[in-house]
């Protein structure tokens, strides 16, 4: 499809890519343009020909889905009748995304470009802290009166629709206080003489416009929502949370959960739009504290070196017990922090999960124990340098007790995150390794220094 419309565009058959936006998805002409925008030979002057070609009815919507990049560009290149025609096509809670990712200087154009009505909506919603619901609802809902009958909200509905970002759920006010909802099937399958009082639903579920996001994303997930009512404290209706923007904020905090289980500083940029310099500066923090931390497992080494003099054998065994300590401690903590994520686990399960993790790792410890012991005495029983049974009751049991020890950590430091109120995430696999290195060193020569009677 790029190639043909880029064909098209050199012949200047500005009709036949008109017919072929026509036909496109909103989403799929954005990532179009997002490839003529990326193409580092195409002429940037072509994307905002090709936006001028959109239909009126989808420019706004396709604006929408395009990178912060791209829309500043075009912005820039917009006179301020097409600002203005956009930003008026486009609803409340995409032109705050919009605004948020801008410099200054463009966020003055675009609240200019606004009427006055949709100013003062954008700046209700920019008032809210960065992760609140608040932040990531949009103001543009359906309300009727608890007192029309079903045909007057239907006409209602067909007056004030088109501009709404959803008609799929209907939100019943008095006085501005939310008092009940339904949705739309239940208003087009009741008779047009009942009353929206007598067909709503008044056991209402709704969030406050303080409360996360990503708990407000959760909640939506859980109740199967299509859009979520979010009140104040005098349960006033202010706004509502679509399903679509639900979906942005798992996104998000999904990607910043793996950067900090990485230990990499999250990013809102892409990878490729991320300079070189800023990858560095988000990796760089967390690898030098762990490279100091690592100093302690030196240290550990260091105070054992008369074990190294009498059995050297066993040097060739700690990359081994290091990295059977780190992987079984990522297992851990991976499922603890998506329990805690999904809301399967919270902190009255504390040592429900630790006795749970000790009966999994005395499981796996004894399995890796018995299979390593076969191997070494396999391996060893011909040298005479050292006995093969004390080697493998040595690493055997350094590697139960490392195994028992790295889940037990790794089970407990997420959830001792959650309750200092930091991210669990944090609490992740490069930091348990560093823990369990030094702990696992300590133990496997202290292990070797009894066995082997080592003075």
């Amino acid at each position: 499809m790029y190639e043909q419309v880029l064909q098209l565009l050199t012949d200047r058959n500005f009709k036949r890519i008109r017919e072929i936006f026509i036909d496109m998805n909103e989403a799929d002409v954005a990532s179009l343009l997002q490839r003529f925008h990326d193409d580092h030979e195409a002429d940037k002057r072509d994307l905002i020909v090709l936006f001028r070609l959109l239909n009126k009815d989808i420019a706004a919507d396709v604006f929408a889905y395009m990178d912060s990049d791209m829309q500043m560009m075009l912005i820039n290149a917009f006179t301020d009748k097409e600002l203005q025609e956009v930003i008026d096509d486009l609803y409340v809670d995409d032109t705050v995304d919009i605004i948020e990712e801008m410099p200054a200087n463009v966020v003055s154009r675009i609240l200019a470009s606004a009427d006055s009505e949709t100013r003062k909506q954008i700046n209700q919603i920019l008032k809210y802290p960065k992760d609140s619901a608040g932040s990531v609802m949009t103001t543009e809902y359906v309300y009727l009166r608890k007192d029309y009958t079903v045909r007057e909200a239907l006409d209602w509905i067909r007056h004030i629709g088109v501009v709404k970002e959803t008609v799929y759920t209907l939100y019943v006010t008095e006085n501005r206080v939310l008092i009940g909802v339904l949705s739309l099937l239940d208003l087009i399958t009741a008779d047009e003489a009942d009353r929206i009082e007598d067909i709503m639903e008044t056991n209402i579920i709704s969030v406050s416009t303080l409360e996360d996001r990503e708990l407000v994303a959760s909640k939506m997930a859980k109740y199967d929502f299509a859009a979520m009512p979010v009140v104040d404290k005098d349960m006033r209706l202010v706004g509502i949370i679509t399903y679509d923007d639900a979906m942005d904020v798992i996104e998000e905090e999904t990607t910043e959960d793996f950067s900090k289980m990485a230990a990499v500083a999250p990013s809102e940029d892409s990878y490729f739009k991320t300079s070189v310099m800023k990858h560095a500066k988000n990796r760089i923090m967390w690898l030098l504290v762990l490279m100091l931390s690592a100093t302690l497992t030196g240290a550990v080494v260091n105070k054992y070196q008369s074990a190294f003099a009498a059995v050297p054998v066993l040097v060739s065994f700690l990359s081994m017990l290091s990295g059977t300590g780190g992987n079984c401690g990522s297992q851990t903590s991976t499922l603890v922090i998506r329990g805690m994520a999904l809301g399967e686990i919270n902190m009255r399960d504390f040592f429900k999960v630790l006795f749970k993790e000790l009966r999994v790792a005395v499981v796996c410890g004894i399995i890796l124990s018995i299979v390593n012991a076969g191997r070494i005495i396999l391996v060893y029983h011909n040298d005479t340098s050292v006995n093969c049974y004390k080697l493998a009751f040595t690493v055997s049991g350094a590697i139960l007790l490392t195994v028992i020890l790295s889940k037990l950590i790794a089970a407990m430091l997420p959830m001792a995150a959650k309750k200092l109120k930091l991210d669990p995430a944090i609490m992740a696999a490069p930091l348990i390794t560093t823990i369990v290195d030094t702990c696992s060193t300590l133990m496997f020569f202290a292990l070797a220094t009894v066995v082997f009677d080592i003075k």
